[in-house]
């Protein structure tokens, strides 16, 4: 067992070390990384800011987007908490990850990653909707990203904006999942880094017209109306659950 987990705290410590090496002196996080003699090690997630500029029909201001900016980049390094302690409870055991797609099988491995996402989308779909529903928790945390309410005013550094507690929140169903569900180690990081990209995506109001997708259109309209598309990947939950608003039948009424 003890040799198995430390599969685990060797693909972390390389992960850091390829994003560390190129930021910091070796002497400053190093010895962040050491690993005890008894096989587990303290992770360091490094910060990262994915930022991309679309242009579209709506450009919003400089001044706008220097404020979607700072308010990301302060929240940035709170960001890294939950995946840290996500990361702590996989080399320790307390999860259903695997480190190997090998000792699973391709099958098997498909087949719980279907089953994580599905729990990713439906954890995500609530938790965005009760940030919005809990009038404190949407005044005191959620707001703070609302208030970039028009097509002119949203920019892929809106994607990040938020107050860090709220962040936090949105992204707890990523971790809830590998306690019910066998994950792939690699595979959850990936999904939170493709998080990041996904979230500046939806922000840059270029609609991608991908069926199922829950692409930039709809989530624009989510920052108009506040009460429609509450989804994350796809417009599923939003179908089931009657939040659903779609972007091209908006168009097809105004003409």
């Amino acid at each position: 067992m003890e040799d198995y987990l430390n599969l685990f705290v060797e693909e972390t410590s390389w992960y850091n070390d390829i994003v560390l090496r190129s930021m910091l002196p070796e002497k400053w996080w190093a010895p962040l990384l050491t690993s005890t003699e008894g096989g587990s090690g303290t992770t360091l997630v490094a910060p990262c800011s994915i930022c991309y500029l679309g242009f579209y029909d709506a450009i919003p201001s400089r001044k706008a987007m220097l404020l979607q900016i700072g308010v990301a980049m302060k929240a940035m390094p709170w960001y890294c908490a939950l995946p840290t302690i996500s990361e702590y409870m996989i080399e320790h055991g307390w999860t259903k990850c695997f480190s190997r797609i090998s000792g699973v099988g391709w099958a098997a491995y498909l087949g719980y990653l279907v089953v994580y996402l599905v729990i990713v989308e439906f954890g995500i779909y609530w938790m965005h909707r009760e940030l919005h529903d809990i009038k404190p928790l949407y005044k005191y945390l959620h707001a703070t990203h609302h208030i970039y309410n028009k097509q002119n005013t949203l920019s892929p550094f809106a994607g990040l904006a938020f107050h860090p507690l709220d962040g936090i929140l949105q992204a707890v169903p990523h971790v809830i999942a590998l306690f019910l569900v066998p994950a792939h180690f690699t595979t959850h990081i990936a999904l939170l880094f493709i998080e990041a990209i996904w979230t500046a995506n939806i922000h840059d109001c270029i609609h991608g017209k991908l069926w199922p997708v829950m692409g930039a259109g709809y989530h624009t309209i989510h920052h108009t109306t506040y009460r429609h598309n509450y989804g994350h990947y796809t417009i599923w939950m939003d179908w089931m659950f009657g939040t659903l608003r779609d972007p091209v039948e908006d168009e097809a009424k105004k003409m």
